[in-house]
């Protein structure tokens, strides 16, 4: 079958949005376009499949249909969608380690997920999806989803407008906000293949065989110290501090785009990349130098700490405690940071931009200056 490759045109439109913008193919309206995004909680499943043999709790499954929900609505919220959206949810499991309760868990998590995003004048609409038995595929399961959006091209928010003078506020990513039923560890949906190698004894290897590529060596498998329910000095256990469902920021970014649209210069989800992720992001040979981070919550610590990961790597593959960042005039940031404490979420600014040679960002921490470019 022959497949007409895309225009160039297409995939040069609206080139410094956060996600793949395309205009309006199904209402053909040049004032509109249409945005898709795809993504999923990833190697969490297999954390919350521990977890639940372990102690028989399976609400940690709404959770990860929370995860694979978060990672698209928050990437989209990054050109400025806030709705009405279209879900629908891919699940591939193993039949014979995932029973029908559990499925019934991530999909009755997925509606109620979106009851509590209606409350906040959020739409998303769910639109069915595929439950698929491939145990020759899958060892676990895996959740997965694709959500999408039409919104008026005057409504998007790119990167072209960034520039020196511009200040970075950083949104927290741990607490408890007013939406959230618990507090948050701020480990969103990244790094956890990393984390929990790194944090979680070799019990789990043994019993758990499943939750581990038999590709990988021994050494690196599951060589940390914790078991899943030890305490924490926080009011969660190991397992679900690093369970916990990734925080949307949609009814914070929302009432910041009504309040504060035409000074906002750029939004970016601080996922796969960590702090470094805005560097993809510049219109131009700008610095961005981030020299006021929120405080490290105590999971970042944690997997630190147990890993002896290098601190530069570790502000490039987790958000560290800040997981959205918004670009905007000092001024503009003030009023962020306000919207963003009134759900009880921590908010400050965080760095500044400034004219360079290069693309660079510069993370001046309490660890170490480190530079990516």
């Amino acid at each position: 079958m022959y497949i007409k490759p895309l225009p160039n045109w297409i995939k040069d439109f609206f080139p410094n949005a956060f996600c793949k913008v395309y205009p309006d193919y199904l209402g053909n309206d040049d004032t509109y376009c249409n945005i898709m995004h795809a993504d999923g909680a990833g190697t969490k499943s297999i954390l919350a499949y521990m977890y639940w043999k372990e102690t028989g709790d399976i609400s940690v499954w709404k959770g990860i249909a929370i995860d694979s929900i978060v990672m698209n609505i928050d990437d989209l919220l990054c050109v400025g969608a806030t709705g009405p959206f279209t879900y629908s949810s891919t699940i591939g499991r193993n039949k014979h380690k995932i029973p029908g309760e559990v499925i019934a868990a991530i999909i009755n998590g997925t509606q109620e997920y979106f009851d509590k995003l209606a409350e906040y004048g959020l739409e998303v609409h769910l639109l069915g999806g595929e439950t698929a038995d491939v145990g020759d595929l899958v060892r676990t399961v895996i959740v997965d989803g694709t959500m999408a959006c039409r919104m008026q091209r005057s409504k998007l928010v790119t990167t072209e407008k960034m520039r020196a003078g511009d200040v970075v506020v950083s949104l927290a990513s741990y607490g408890q906000a007013t939406y959230e039923d618990a507090y948050n560890s701020g480990m969103g949906s990244n790094g956890l293949t990393s984390a929990r190698h790194e944090m979680l004894n070799k019990e789990y290897a043994v019993k758990y065989p499943e939750s581990v590529d038999p590709n990988l060596p021994d050494e690196v498998v599951y060589n940390g110290k914790y078991s899943l329910t030890d305490a924490t000095e926080t009011p969660l256990d190991m397992g679900k501090l690093l369970l916990s469902p990734t925080r949307t920021y949609a009814p914070v970014v929302q009432k910041i785009l009504r309040d504060h649209f035409d000074s906002i210069h750029g939004i970016i989800h601080c996922s796969g990349g960590g702090q470094s992720k805005c560097l993809h992001y510049l219109p131009a040979a700008l610095k961005v130098v981030k020299n006021n981070l929120l405080p490290i919550p105590p999971l970042f610590n944690l997997i630190q700490a147990s890993a002896g990961t290098d601190w530069k790597e570790m502000y490039q593959v987790f958000n560290m405690g800040q997981r959205l960042e918004i670009f905007t005039d000092p001024e503009t940031a003030l009023g962020i940071i306000t919207i963003a404490k009134g759900f009880n979420i921590d908010a400050q600014v965080s760095g500044y931009v400034e004219n360079a040679a290069k693309k660079e960002v510069v993370i001046d921490s309490p660890h170490g200056t480190f530079s990516y470019s």
